[in-house]
């Protein structure tokens, strides 16, 4: 597997990312649909031997044990050195341990590293906007973080543009640790991003690493079919529900154009996220062998201009979702 850089920071990560919010043990955090440690283990396995280096987690899934799943799991796979770990921070299961104030970043990134058993993350990431805490304690108790050697980067998810780029330039103005990666929703049913965050982030030098690309697997299958993951994941309710019946063009564009290169819908959904400029690494989710290895598979397409054309020409605006 091919590795990509992070923007123009030095970090080079492979070019599919593990998103570990399946791997968590059931009943922890509210999701029926998280895989526990057994189960979980061999797909950890598989994504590894495959080439795969990067696994992005969170402090909130499953309530902590997604960290504590990879904690124990990725150490008996391979050292510390060959493995780029990422997690974020924001989220709690208690209200009042929710946020981005000096004393819960230092609180979470203590917890996460025990969690995950390891002295430091690769990446570090803000889940959300604190609109409670000032923008410079944040980003002054992220850049102790990194000095304190508990993280290497910094990277923020979800926010508006006009955030992004007021944190960046505190960091910038103090001397602090700036981010160097963005972690938001880009898919070809929501590209909302492609207005504003995304040409700020290419202007800026900051790497790309979406979360959902085939819209929780709306993407990856026909319109209408129904599986036990959709019935349950309220998030992807939330997220898509709305905007269905425009989204149908779209979804059986991807049809067709898998249909004629003979390929799963799941490799045009994501090689059009991963052709988009400055993307590094597309974040996939999986609950199935099969999943990760049609998903690697699909490495190799490359969509002509045509095709990235009639996959895009049926989007119309839509309503800024998941912040």
């Amino acid at each position: 597997m091919k590795s990509k850089q992070l923007g123009n920071s030095g970090l080079k990560v492979s070019e599919l990312c593990v998103g570990c919010m399946t791997f968590g043990e059931p009943g922890r955090g509210g999701h029926s649909w998280t895989l526990s440690e057994d189960q979980s283990r061999p797909l950890i396995r598989q994504a590894y031997e495959a080439g795969v280096n990067f696994f992005d987690t969170a402090n909130v899934y499953s309530d902590g044990s997604s960290e504590e799943i990879l904690g124990r799991v990725l150490w008996e796979l391979a050292p510390r050195e060959e493995i780029i770990l990422a997690t974020k921070v924001f989220g709690d299961a208690r209200p009042e341990r929710q946020g981005l104030s000096r004393r819960l970043i230092f609180q979470q990134i203590e917890a996460s590293l025990k969690r995950l058993n390891t002295d430091h993350v690769d990446l570090y990431q803000i889940h959300r906007w604190d609109a409670a805490t000032p923008i410079e304690e944040t980003m002054e108790a992220l850049h102790d973080v990194v000095k304190a050697g508990k993280a290497r980067y910094i990277g923020a998810s979800t926010m508006y543009a006009w955030q992004f780029a007021k944190a960046q330039e505190v960091a910038k103005t103090n001397g602090w640790t700036r981010f160097i990666s963005m972690q938001n929703q880009l898919n070809l049913i929501y590209r909302e991003e492609e207005r504003e965050m995304i040409p700020l982030c290419l202007d800026q030098g900051v790497g790309l690493i979406p979360w959902s690309p085939i819209a929780r697997g709306r993407l990856a299958r026909p319109q209408g079919t129904v599986t036990a993951r959709a019935q349950t994941d309220n998030y992807q309710k939330m997220l898509y529900d709305k905007t269905e019946a425009q989204d149908g063009l779209i979804i059986q564009a991807v049809e067709a154009i898998a249909n004629e290169l003979k390929r799963p819908m799941a490799h045009v959904a994501l090689a059009w996220v991963r052709q988009k400029a400055g993307v590094a690494a597309p974040i996939i989710g999986f609950s199935k062998s099969q999943q990760l290895a049609e998903a690697i598979a699909g490495l190799d397409l490359v969509l002509s201009a045509e095709q990235m054309a009639k996959l895009e020409s049926p989007y119309v605006p839509h309503a800024l979702v998941g912040f």
